[in-house]
């Protein structure tokens, strides 16, 4: 059975339901695998599988305490008709490059992907341990985990979800998805502050002694549908496999030839995905994280220093806007040892910082961070749009310009497109030369007769949905509110 550690080391190795259930190990730790399983097949022999049929396979690797069954039926319900298109992670060309659309799903963003199924693992993780509490979601976003995560989660029986969010540090249609949201178990909740906050007001909970306990005598145990929690990392592994079989299909890859990632990078997790399914044996090359204004990721990469004691910049990619990256940790892990990285967390905490060893930064060699601001991103839209005619948005435009500049990329290259434009309809207006105005809902038909694209259906009748939510509170209010949610 592959088993699940503590990043940290100080508590018992625990299955994967025990992992996906705790969210967070009790050392404050996140849970990575006690080995990584190789890849059963070459990846040629999967070119006549469906993304259900790969995600199938992969999930039994890692989850290997749930049946057949069980993980079939968990991909049944995550993968379907949900996303408006059959192949559900389609691989695009565009001039030199490869994009990896991952914003099909119901919210269209990438965080579908992982969010679509967690809610499945979830209920038969909780069946399988013999939990008889409800589970509580706790949910930081920087503005789409939150959406997906209801998404996932709204009205399914023995959960509750909250969500916080920066109350000024979302887009106007991410924001307007959240507080739309429908479900009686749901709630979201603006935080007077940045994504950090958010998130570090959630980790604290999880630490709270008289909270958890206060929660257990209601009848409620904690998780979270962060990227923290494995069972929101591990399907995200499945779509580098299938990309690349994609491109062994198409003709556009050869057998074993390498593949260089370039991933928008925010909070770390959807590159240490690709990480993992190199660690299967997947032939990726370099994995190159970008960033945007907020470079404390691309900073680290180049010098081996995590510092985070900087302005936060509130940009046009806001899911990026992000300053402590939880799932470094987990790389951190591979590149050194748990007591190693308890060393640099109480650094960063008590600090701001941390700096890696000659010796560590050396195992993590293959990663490269590279940043690129709002000018450059607004060129790489109206370039790839007028040249290619291909719409991107602006977080996948990020990558995209890092790619345009980068000399560490020697292969044939995958962007990763994390969202739909038109979550970002009145950056992405302004990429193409129209007039910046207030964001509001006509900016997305705006952007439907510019480039004459598909607007998603489910933004284009986001204005008739009533706003449920409006709640805003300081940082140090959360608990609170969280308990008065659970009274309701």
């Amino acid at each position: 059975m592959l088993m699940y550690q503590s990043t940290r080391g100080k508590e018992k190795a625990v299955s994967a339901t025990q992992a996906i259930i705790k969210g967070i190990a009790g050392d404050s730790g996140l849970y990575v695998p006690t080995h990584f399983p190789k890849l059963p097949k070459l990846p040629e022999e999967y070119c006549q599988y469906s993304y259900p049929e790969l995600a199938r396979e992969i999930l039994a690797l890692y989850l290997t305490d749930f049946t057949a069954e069980e993980i079939n039926g968990c991909v049944e319900k995550a993968y379907g008709q949900q996303f408006d298109t059959p192949e559900i992670v389609p691989v695009v060309k565009a001039g030199s490059y490869y994009f990896l659309e991952l914003f099909h799903g119901p919210t269209y963003a990438f965080k579908d992907m992982a969010l679509q199924i967690l809610p499945e693992l979830m209920k038969v993780a909780a069946k399988k341990q013999g939990i008889d509490k409800e589970i509580l979601i706790l949910t930081a976003t920087s503005g789409d985990t939150g959406k997906a995560a209801m998404e996932g989660f709204a009205d399914v029986s023995g959960t509750k979800i909250v969500v916080f969010y920066p109350k000024n540090g979302v887009s106007f249609i991410q924001e307007q998805q959240m507080r739309s949201q429908a479900g009686r178990n749901v709630e979201v909740i603006g935080i007077e502050g940045n994504f950090d906050d958010a998130q570090t007001g959630v980790k604290t909970l999880f630490q709270d002694a008289d909270f958890t306990q206060q929660l257990a005598d209601q009848g409620y145990l904690a998780s979270s549908a962060n990227s923290i929690n494995i069972g929101r990392l591990v399907p995200q592994v499945v779509y580098y496999i299938y990309a690349y079989v994609q491109l062994l299909k198409k003709g556009e890859l050869k057998s074993g030839e390498k593949l260089d990632v370039v991933v928008p990078t925010g909070n770390f997790g959807n590159i240490l995905a690709a990480y993992y399914a190199r660690k299967m044996g997947l032939p990726l090359g370099v994995l190159l994280a970008a960033s945007n204004e907020n470079k404390v990721i691309a900073d680290f990469f180049e010098t081996g220093i995590y510092d985070k004691n900087r302005e936060m910049y509130l940009t046009q990619s806001p899911s990026m806007d992000i300053l402590v990256s939880s799932n470094l940790e987990r790389l951190l892990y591979e590149a050194a040892d748990s007591q190693a990285v308890n060393q640099y967390m109480q650094a960063l905490h008590s600090q701001g910082k941390y700096q890696l060893a000659d010796q560590q930064k050396q195992k993590i060699h293959d990663f490269y961070g590279l940043s690129a601001g709002q000018s450059e991103c607004h060129q790489v839209i109206r370039d790839f749009y007028e040249q290619e005619n291909y719409l991107m948005d602006t977080h996948t435009a990020v990558a995209a310009a890092v790619a345009r500049k980068a000399n560490c990329l020697k292969n044939k290259t995958l962007i990763v497109s994390t969202a739909s434009p038109y979550k970002f309809s009145g950056a992405v207006l302004e990429a193409l030369g129209e007039k910046a105005e207030t964001e509001n809902f006509e900016l997305p038909l705006k952007l439907q007769q510019k480039t004459k694209t598909q607007l998603p259906q489910g933004i284009a009748e986001l204005s008739a949905k009533p706003l449920r939510f409006a709640k805003v509170i300081k940082k140090t209010e959360m608990k609170q509110a969280v308990l008065q949610f659970l009274q309701k």
